[in-house]
């Protein structure tokens, strides 16, 4: 609200005004010793900030000379400034910088008013730089919203390029300017978006913010009706996703599997995207799993990496380094519902051969035959693998595992061809070498 108060004298208006140049001088000077901040700026930088200063105090001595009780508007004292200025000078920093100032003109009262003027300039003095505090406030503000607005629109473009799959130099140098240029151990992750956030900028500032509170920094966006993040910095994202799950909406959150950094997420992505739409031919599946836990599902949905991956696990070290019978075990157990006892009366072997066959394969594919879900891997590897190894069709699958074992190709138990097994005792367990038990008996 505009009014009248009290005006200073003309000696006091012409001494203030005469005052300008050296008060300059002065916060500059004081700056200089008691702001480390403003020492450690550039030249540039530090006559910028001057430049802000002596703005300052001109305007002051302008509306010193006027009758208006409220002081005008200080916007203008920064109109002049770069934006840059906002990021190498925070907003605390300014507030120093006013305060400064203000101890500088406050020191100088009794010299600049005239007798019975001193209160009236000190009071014109605070009531100003709290104009000036409330103006560098909102030029902050202003700034910080521009600067969010335009960081979005960059996080948007390197999600969209890691999407693609084009990790080329404009992605460089967008994520550079967010900061993940140099950022290790990424991984991608996708869900469903919550449907009670009103909205996707809210969905993703809930997010991201609930993955900072880990120690963890995160790109994310709203992609139709997915929520998307790209974790990094963190081996440990399959915890830290469990932990923000209720930032999704309904439905599996799947992960990709980490990679060394933002420009291998493509990778991460493809398996994420895959899991996610693999991921409901698995009924009992975990709401947070990574992409190789529907390994199998992918497959089934045409994946031709979850395919390469399920053979080059499972399938080929079965057929090579020498471990033929583990892949007739394998077949024969699986093909027999799981019975130790049915296997070893198709191979013509001890059950306790079988088990620790059973226990072998485990350490050579990683997948244990006695867990159902495993199992199935292990079955879906299996087919795979022998169609790889015979393009022109199944009826000769057998030459894939190198000749070695029938019962899981042709049906269980061809004893024309499995005697070939009966010499071998290397593959036998430790407790059957001791009880010297015959490995015919079952």
């Amino acid at each position: 609200m505009s009014g009248r108060r009290q005006h200073p004298s003309e000696a006091t208006s012409r001494a203030v005004e005469r005052s300008a140049g050296e008060l300059a001088t002065l916060a500059s000077q004081r700056m200089e010793e008691h702001l480390r901040w403003y020492r450690d700026l550039s030249a540039e930088e530090r006559s910028q900030v001057g430049l802000v200063a002596q703005a300052g105090i001109s305007q002051f001595i302008a509306w010193f000379h006027q009758e208006e009780s409220h002081p005008p508007s200080a916007i203008s004292i920064f109109a002049n400034a770069p934006q840059e200025l906002t990021r190498s000078v925070s907003l605390r920093q300014t507030l120093d910088l006013v305060r400064t100032v203000v101890d500088v003109v406050e020191s100088r009262v009794e010299g600049l008013a005239a007798p019975g003027d001193e209160q009236l300039l000190r009071e014109s003095v605070l009531r100003f730089s709290r104009e000036i505090a409330f103006a560098a406030a909102e030029v902050y503000a202003g700034a910080a919203e521009a600067r969010g607005a335009w960081d979005a629109r960059l996080e948007a473009l390197v999600v969209d390029a890691v999407l693609r799959g084009e990790a080329d130099d404009s992605m460089q140098s967008r994520a550079s300017a967010l900061g993940w240029g140099e950022l290790a151990d990424v991984t991608f992750v996708v869900g469903s978006t919550p449907t009670a956030t009103g909205g996707a900028v809210p969905a993703v500032d809930d997010l991201r913010r609930a993955v900072r509170q880990h120690g963890v920094e995160a790109l994310a966006i709203v992609q139709r009706s997915r929520l998307i993040a790209i974790l990094g910095g963190t081996r440990e994202a399959p915890r830290i996703v469990e932990a923000v799950a209720d930032c999704f909406g309904p439905g599996p959150i799947v992960l990709g599997p980490t990679v060394p950094h933002l420009f291998a997420a493509g990778r991460s992505a493809r398996a994420a995207l895959s899991g996610l739409a693999a991921a409901p031919a698995w009924p009992d599946a975990p709401r947070v799993l990574e992409s190789d836990a529907v390994l199998p599902e992918r497959a089934l949905a045409g994946d031709p990496p979850a395919r390469r991956i399920l053979v080059d696990r499972i399938h080929r070290p079965l057929v090579g380094g020498g471990h033929a019978p583990l892949l007739q075990t394998a077949t024969a157990y699986l093909e027999s519902g799981g019975s130790l006892e049915a296997t070893a009366r198709v191979l013509f072997i001890h059950p306790n051969t079988v088990r620790y066959r059973l226990g072998r394969i485990s350490d050579v594919t990683g997948y244990d035959l006695t867990t159902p879900r495993e199992a199935w891997a292990v079955r879906i590897a299996l087919a795979l693998g022998r169609l790889a190894a015979t393009p022109t069709g199944p009826a000769t699958a057998a030459s894939s595992a190198g000749g070695a074992g029938s019962s899981g190709d042709g049906g269980p138990g061809a004893p024309s061809r499995t005697p070939r097994l009966r010499p071998r005792t290397t593959d036998r367990s430790p407790l059957e070498e001791t009880s010297k038990l015959s490995p015919t008996t079952s």
